[in-house]
């Protein structure tokens, strides 16, 4: 679904006038599914650590890892694109940082969900689905206490399985925000908590199908797993 080219400049223009009075900004074009999108995220994501008070850091633990566009996430986005049939399906996606992933599926005609705990990072995914013109919901979320009342026939995320303790919380989030039939598409630079993150998986009735991916867009290539769950009385 595309949005006017009159609301699309002024809203673009506002926010990242907004944007960029707070932050050191990057632009880049990546092309998933032969077409051009471009993205906007924090130039130096580390930069982001000096803002966060100890105060802050103590309450929540939360790094600064949604400014940055990771391998996960492209991989995930060409995966989007060059394999899944999205049209007239509701999808969420958990811990969308910039929302790559999202701004993709809703170019594939899902209806989507961009979620994040951080405000932050719905600030940029809302200009990034503004830039490439394609509408999105946006909703903060936090995986450790779900909210949201609605449930999704797919589930994407990507690099969210980075501490240990946010594991199960995922697993559960997962659960709860899946309709009975519904598929969640984990991607993850192949760490070993994923395997611990898979356990956690079986234990609540879920079945895991890998697929094996490289991202080769940087100065060296990253492995990617993508893994599709389903829960096992519904699998095929």
């Amino acid at each position: 679904m595309e949005i006017s080219r009159e609301k699309e400049g002024l809203e673009l223009k506002q926010l990242y006038k907004s944007l960029a009075s707070e932050y050191d900004l990057a632009e880049r074009c990546y092309t998933f599914g032969a077409h051009s999108f471009n993205f906007l995220s924090v130039l130096d994501s580390y930069a982001l650590l000096d803002r966060i008070s100890p105060e802050e850091f103590i309450k929540d633990e939360q790094m600064p890892y949604w400014a940055e566009i990771w391998p996960s996430a492209i991989v995930l986005s060409s995966f989007i694109a060059d394999e899944l049939s999205l049209g007239g399906l509701r999808v969420i996606e958990l811990g969308a940082g910039v929302g790559m992933a999202s701004v993709v599926a809703a170019w594939k005609g899902a209806s989507v969900l961009v979620t994040d705990y951080s405000l932050e990072a719905l600030r940029f995914a809302r200009y990034n689905a503004l830039k490439n013109r394609v509408v999105v919901e946006s909703e903060r979320l936090d995986w450790r206490l779900v909210q949201c009342p609605e449930q999704f026939d797919l589930l994407f995320a990507a690099d969210v399985l980075y501490e240990r303790v946010n594991l199960l919380p995922v697993v559960t989030a997962i659960d709860k925000l899946l309709k009975p039939d519904g598929i969640a598409y984990i991607a993850d630079p192949r760490r070993r908590l994923a395997e611990q993150f898979l356990d956690l998986a079986a234990e609540n009735d879920f079945s895991i199908t890998p697929f094996q991916r490289k991202y080769t867009g940087g100065s060296q290539s990253v492995a990617v797993n993508i893994y599709k769950m389903a829960r096992q009385s519904t699998s095929t």
